[in-house]
C-alpha cells in the first residue's frame, strides 16, 4: 500500500504544489526573500515528447515509391513530385511537407527517423498502449513506476528539485515512481489562493515537513529564480502560439537556467485521425506543422546548449495502411519517431519497413512492428544519460539496443 509518507517522498507533494498553477503563496513569499540559488552542475538532458492519439507514421514519413501505399490510400497518399510533394529524404522515404521545419536538421545529420517502431503487445487501445509505452513493460499492467522515473534513478546523480519535470497538466505515467518528479502546467501561471495547501503543510509539519519541506522550499526558490530571469527566446527562435510551443519554450527556459534538469517530458494530442485526416492540408497537416515548428523553435532557442540535449518523440501506435471510408485511418500497429541531437546518427531512416502488400502486413492491414520501442529508448537513455542497466530500466526485456547515437 502506498503510504502518505511514500506519496510525499515520491514527489507527490511537489506535484500538488507546482502542478496546479504554481507554488503555494507562502512558499513564493519565502522564495522571494531568499538569495537566488546557485546554479546546479549542468547535466545532459533528455526531452521526451509524447504524441498522444497515435500518429500516422506512414503519412509523416512515407515510402513514396511503394505502389501498394498509393493503392491503399487514393485520397491520402502524397505525390513524390509537384507543388504538394513529399520532401525526398533518401530516394525511398519522403517527409510530409508540413514537417518541413525538421528537414534542415535531417539534412545536416542531427535528425534521425526510426520507422516501424512499436510495442510487441498487439493492443490497439489508446489507454493500454500509452500505459505500456510509459511504464516500459508491454503487456504488463500495474507496473508501479514509469521508465523515465527509473531512468532518473539509474543516473546515480544527486536529486535536485528540477531533475525530472513534466510540462503537462498532470504528472505523466512515465514519471511515476520513487524518484522525485514535478509536473508544471505553466512556469508563470498566477498562483491561486493556497489555504488548503498551507493547511496541508501545517498538518505535516511535525512528522513529514522536515523530510519534504526543504525540497519543496528549494523548488519554490529555484522556480522564482527562473521566473525572474530574462526568458525571451534566444537566437531568433519563434515559437508557434500553441500549447506545445509554450511547453517547449518553458523547457528551454529550464535548460538555460541551470536548475539541474535531466529528464523533461511534454506532450501533444490530436493525432487520432479517424475522420477527414487530409493530405497536404487538414487535421494531420495542422498537427504535424505545429510539431515541426515547435521543435525547430526549441532547438534554435537552445543555441550551443543543444550539445547537451536529445529530443525524442514517441506515439503509442500507428494507423492502418489503408484509408477508411471517412477519409481517415484507424488504429494500427507500428509508427515512426524522431530523434534530434547533435550526436545523433542522423540523415538516415533507421528501421525496417517492408513492401506494403497485404501479405507483408500484420493481420493483413497494419505496418508490422519491426523495432521494439524499448530498443530505441534504451539506446538513447544509455548513450545520452549513461545508463547501463537495461534490465532495470525495462524489466523483462532481453533485447538489443538499436545504435542511434555516435560515439
Amino acid at each position: 500500500m502506498t503510504t502518505r509518507r511514500a506519496f510525499l517522498k515520491a514527489g507527490g507533494l511537489g506535484v500538488v504544489a507546482l502542478g496546479l498553477g504554481g507554488c503555494p503563496l507562502f512558499l513564493n513569499r519565502a522564495a522571494r526573500a531568499a538569495a537566488a540559488p546557485a546554479p546546479y552542475r549542468r547535466r545532459r538532458v533528455l526531452v521526451a515528447l509524447f504524441q498522444r492519439g497515435a500518429m500516422d507514421g506512414l503519412m509523416a514519413v512515407s515510402p513514396f515509391e511503394d505502389p501498394h501505399l498509393r493503392a491503399a490510400r487514393p485520397r491520402l497518399a502524397l505525390p513524390a513530385t509537384g507543388p504538394d510533394a513529399l520532401i525526398d529524404l533518401d530516394g525511398r522515404f519522403g517527409l510530409h511537407p508540413a514537417l518541413a521545419p525538421l528537414h534542415p536538421f535531417y539534412d545536416d545529420g542531427r535528425l534521425a527517423i526510426i520507422h516501424g517502431v512499436g510495442s510487441p503487445d498487439p493492443t490497439r487501445s489508446h489507454f493500454d498502449a500509452q500505459d505500456y509505452m510509459e511504464s516500459g513493460t508491454p503487456g504488463v499492467k500495474g507496473t508501479a513506476s514509469g521508465w523515465l522515473n527509473r531512468a532518473v534513478g539509474l543516473t546515480g546523480h544527486d536529486a535536485t528539485p528540477f531533475q525530472a519535470v513534466a510540462l503537462a497538466p498532470a504528472l505523466p505515467r512515465a514519471l511515476h515512481g520513487p524518484a522525485p518528479a514535478l509536473a508544471l502546467a505553466d512556469l508563470d501561471a498566477a498562483t491561486p489562493a493556497a489555504g488548503d495547501l498551507e493547511a496541508l503543510y501545517r498538518q505535516t509539519a511535525e512528522t513529514l515537513l522536515h523530510e519534504v519541506g526543504t525540497d519543496a522550499f528549494e523548488a519554490a526558490r529555484v522556480l522564482e529564480h527562473v521566473r525572474q530571469r530574462n526568458n525571451r527566446p534566444a537566437h531568433g527562435a519563434r515559437y508557434p502560439a500553441s500549447p506545445l510551443g509554450a511547453r517547449l519554450r518553458q523547457i528551454a527556459r529550464l535548460i538555460r537556467a541551470d536548475v539541474g534538469l535531466e529528464v523533461a517530458f511534454t506532450e501533444t494530442d490530436g493525432w487520432d485521425t479517424h475522420v477527414q485526416q487530409g493530405a497536404v492540408r487538414g487535421t494531420f497537416a495542422r498537427r504535424a506543422g505545429d510539431l515541426a515548428r515547435s521543435i525547430h523553435a526549441f532547438w534554435t532557442d537552445l543555441g550551443p546548449l543543444a550539445d547537451d540535449v536529445v529530443l525524442m518523440t514517441m506515439t503509442e501506435f500507428g494507423r492502418t495502411v489503408a484509408e477508411n471510408g471517412s477519409g481517415g485511418t484507424d488504429h494500427g500497429r507500428a509508427s515512426c519517431l524522431f530523434l534530434l541531437g547533435n550526436a545523433v546518427a542522423g540523415r538516415r531512416v533507421h528501421g525496417t519497413v517492408p513492401a506494403l502488400a497485404p501479405e507483408h502486413l500484420e493481420d493483413r492491414r497494419d505496418l508490422p512492428v519491426t523495432t521494439d520501442f524499448r530498443a530505441v529508448f534504451a539506446s538513447v537513455a544509455g548513450a545520452h544519460l549513461g545508463i547501463v542497466a537495461d534490465d532495470v530500466l525495462f524489466p523483462g526485456w532481453h533485447g538489443t539496443r538499436k545504435p542511434l547515437l555516435r560515439g
